[in-house]
């Protein structure tokens, strides 16, 4: 099992979709990469040569910002929109969605799954 930017990547795999398996490289990506190293596509990731992983290594290191390094980023960019007060950052402090869908019937995963509706927190009235 071949391991890449701290990833463990699936033996049974094509190369293609295997690289995908990296925080930050999606299908497009990984073709790029594979025509940056010349590596076949449809090459399975158990057949590749300890040179070619060594392209792919170096490849990723100097050209790609993927997993952790991405991920600080990421959480670095929305710190900075909380901070600087914009409306972007406001939604991601109360966990609300942040690109404009609606939250009256949707967003339950953001929001959390309360089902507030009218008859949710009634009472039972007793018989007499």
């Amino acid at each position: 099992m071949a391991r890449l930017a701290g990833v463990n990547i699936p033996d049974e795999k094509r190369s293609v979709i295997a690289l995908t398996y990296i925080y930050g490289i999606g299908l497009t990506k990984s073709k790029q990469i594979l025509e940056m190293t010349k590596i076949d596509e449809s090459k399975r990731a158990k057949d590749l040569t300890t040179e070619e992983i060594g392209k792919l290594r170096e490849v990723l290191e100097k050209d790609f910002i993927v997993e952790g390094a991405l991920r600080k980023e990421r959480m670095m960019n929305v710190k900075h929109m909380r901070d600087v007060g914009t409306y972007r950052g406001m939604r991601h402090s109360r966990k609300l969605p942040v690109h404009g869908q609606r939250t009256k019937s949707n967003s339950r995963t953001v929001r959390g799954n309360s089902r507030n509706t009218m008859g949710s927190g009634r009472r039972k009235v007793d018989k007499k």
